[in-house]
């Protein structure tokens, strides 16, 4: 994947695998390209992909909870067609996810050519949340070959022409606890909590201990994970805008060529239906 060098300013580097040696908050906005201008490009480079169909995007999302996974989401999608942008969320697997190999349940909502599309949460949260949260028995897990296929996964959707771009929003652990303080303290929010999420509060740094080794292990040149500071959603909505409108760009730089011969015809067609 070729990067800007405002984007390989947040690529993740897997000899440098702590959460904390990132930062969670810029000390300076200036530095940021403009949000609503990167929104506007995104809309217009999304059409170019669905008009040309050739090449697809797939934007994977994670971060703890409350880190503004759905929100940013809802943020890049502001001026994207809906006929080709989509986003899916996945949780730990239930149900028939748990019967199939971890891969089969995101295979159906990956982007066909011309579609952009991003989960939130993702494959991922099978070497991430299901180590903190198994869904199988211990024998059944064997995370080195769940890494491997993953890469091997990813490896194969590059190859066939899409782009993967892979988000952890980085929080800081007071802004966590500040902001599920303020979710409790909402009432359209508070249907969102259950037993699991005090377990995963007091399991946070085995979590995140976890999801530190996934992303090394995951990390490639061609599917590669980027840290966004995410202690202010504005910045890091900018960051993901910015990054996601230059790759857009590079993926259908132009909408087709249009046919002169079949346009010519339809401009005739029409002047004689106008004729009384």
């Amino acid at each position: 994947m070729t990067l800007s060098a405002f984007a390989r300013a947040f690529l993740f580097d897997p000899e440098t695998p702590r959460f904390r040696d990132y930062p969670t908050l810029l000390d300076d906005d200036r530095v940021l390209p403009g949000l609503e201008a990167s929104l506007e490009q995104i809309g217009e480079y999304q059409r170019r992909l669905w008009a040309n169909r050739q090449r697809a995007l797939l934007l994977v999302v994670h971060g703890p909870d409350t880190s503004g996974k759905d929100s940013l989401i809802r943020t890049l999608a502001t001026f994207a067609d809906p006929a080709g942008f989509h986003a899916w969320s996945f949780s730990r697997p239930q149900g028939a996810e748990t019967g199939h190999d971890f891969l089969w349940r995101v295979t159906p909502y990956l982007p066909g050519f011309g579609d952009m599309v991003a989960f939130n949460r993702s494959h991922h949260e099978a070497v991430m949340a299901e180590r903190v949260w198994p869904v199988h028995p211990p024998e059944h897990y064997h995370w080195q070959n769940r890494y491997r296929s993953i890469r091997n996964f990813e490896s194969h959707l590059v190859e066939e022409g899409t782009t993967v771009i892979k988000v952890w929003l980085n929080l800081s652990e007071d802004e966590h606890r500040q902001r599920l303080l303020k979710r409790l303290d909402k009432p359209r929010k508070r249907w969102k909590f259950d037993q699991s999420d005090i377990d995963g509060w007091e399991k946070r740094q085995q979590y995140e201990a976890f999801a530190e080794e996934a992303m090394a292990a995951t990390h490639t040149a061609e599917a590669p994970w980027f840290v966004v500071p995410g202690d202010r959603k504005p910045q890091a909505r900018a960051i993901v805008a910015a990054m996601l409108a230059e790759q857009l760009q590079r993926l259908a730089p132009e909408y087709p060529q249009e046919d002169a011969e079949v346009l010519e015809r339809y401009r005739q067609l029409l002047a004689r239906s106008g004729v009384k």
